[in-house]
């Protein structure tokens, strides 16, 4: 019994670095191709822009409850009951808002996210097809991203196809 293991793993051990021989394989820098990618970089400037104004939207419905919570405490002393709940109230509903607007802007399935899935996606898609098209055309069988491989200490630049997917996608 020993003697067929040992024969079935010397086939396997054999028929992977037969398998391993017949890869090819190639590198593309992600980072590197979506900085050269300019509709990449307008696409960032849209998001960027989007965010920080909605980010001031939010700095000043928080400002503004601030400075109702401020009031309230100078004014506490002054006011009857019934209008110290009623200020109460308004202050947790000016706050409930700010977290509302959070949630919408910038939440997990806010707009940002959808903003930045409109936006980035396609492009995602166009340099996925740009290495499919290439690595089909090299007869590449796998390509991995550098940037996203850690592990990766050192890489022969004749593997880096970088450029090569620039220019299918018609970057300079």
């Amino acid at each position: 019994m020993n003697k067929l293991y040992i024969v079935l793993f010397a086939f396997v051990l054999l028929c992977g670095t037969t398998f391993a021989k017949d890869l090819s394989v190639g590198y593309v820098d992600m980072s590197y191709i979506l900085k050269n990618l300019p509709q990449y970089e307008q696409a960032n400037e849209q998001l960027t822009m989007l965010s920080k104004r909605w980010q001031k939207e939010i700095d000043a419905a928080q400002q503004e409850a601030r400075v109702m919570a401020t009031n309230y405490q100078t004014e506490q002393i002054f006011l009857s009951e019934a209008l110290r709940t009623e200020r109460e109230q308004e202050i947790v509903k000016k706050e409930q808002e700010v977290l509302e607007l959070k949630r919408k802007y910038f939440g997990q399935e806010g707009e940002l996210y959808k903003k930045r899935e409109a936006l980035i996606k396609p492009i995602q898609d166009e340099i996925y097809n740009a290495i499919q098209d290439l690595a089909n055309e090299k007869r590449i069988d796998i390509i991995k991203d550098r940037s996203a491989d850690p592990a990766l200490i050192y890489m022969s630049s004749k593997l880096d196809y970088s450029d090569q997917v620039l220019r299918k996608l018609g970057a300079k």
